[in-house]
């Protein structure tokens, strides 16, 4: 999930076939946030909505709110309650006991903001309980776009979109707030990627590749993969990511 004004596009099919994963390996924050029957609560950045669905399968009363239009759309074929929002200015008031997050702060560079709406979404003693990229995250495959965009002329840095954390940032700002940091810390995930490493920036380096079609983007995908497969790719051949994840659980003061 990104801002309404989105930096990055999304297809659902191709999310399905390229990023699968994503969710599957979100079952841990899933058992972190240990939902009841009964709660109810927003899952923030529900994207296809795979996890908002095992939510609901727990009894919770659940609604999802992502920025893409597509991925909501396929999250409400599920039959899921799903939304268009801006996690950046969530339009909640003391309604949920549980705000829940995989994989979708990063895109949120407005981190203060996002925690502020969480906040007001909550209920006193309500619980925000998420993961995401933190600091080291993708840290190969980023140095390498930039690298690439910065040989053709343009400045790789400013084009990256997310917000990679260090845990005590993070805890910073959710203590700034009122919450109270119940654990956090991060969690290096070596992830395989099940259609490569052109799959994944297909899927998640569109910010990055804006303007950069035709034979150019090929030629730039095919250097980033060069610099990155003697690190990433193993002697058969199958690319895995650098994966390095944040995982944290908080409590808003009564």
């Amino acid at each position: 999930m990104s801002a309404i004004r989105e930096v990055q596009s999304w297809s659902a099919e191709g999310y399905a076939r390229n990023a699968r994963f994503v969710a599957d390996l979100g079952l841990p924050v899933l058992d972190l946030l240990a939902p009841r029957p009964g709660e109810r609560i927003l899952d923030l950045g529900c994207g296809d909505g795979a996890l908002t669905a095992k939510l609901a399968a727990a009894g919770a009363e659940v609604v999802g709110a992502d920025s893409s239009a597509e991925l909501v759309a396929a999250a409400r074929a599920l039959g899921l309650d799903a939304r268009i929002a801006d996690g950046q200015a969530l339009p909640f008031a003391a309604e949920f006991d549980a705000v829940f997050s995989n994989a979708a702060l990063h895109w949120m560079p407005k981190a203060d903001a996002v925690i502020a709406g969480v906040r007001r979404a909550l209920k006193p003693g309500g619980r925000f309980v998420g993961e995401f990229g933190g600091h080291g995250n993708v840290a190969a495959i980023v140095t390498a776009l930039v690298a690439a965009l910065n040989a053709r002329g343009l400045d790789g840095a400013a084009r990256v979109p997310w917000f990679f954390p260090t845990p005590a940032e993070y805890a910073a700002k959710l203590e700034a707030q009122g919450f109270r940091v119940d654990t956090i810390g991060l969690v290096p995930r070596p992830t395989p990627l099940p259609t490569g490493m052109h799959g994944w920036l297909d899927t998640f380096a569109n910010p990055l590749l804006d303007g950069i079609d035709g034979p150019a983007r090929s030629a730039l995908l095919d250097e980033v993969e060069a610099l990155l497969a003697p690190s990433l790719r193993d002697q058969a051949g199958q690319w895995t990511a650098d994966y390095v994840r944040l995982r944290f659980a908080a409590t808003l003061a009564s």
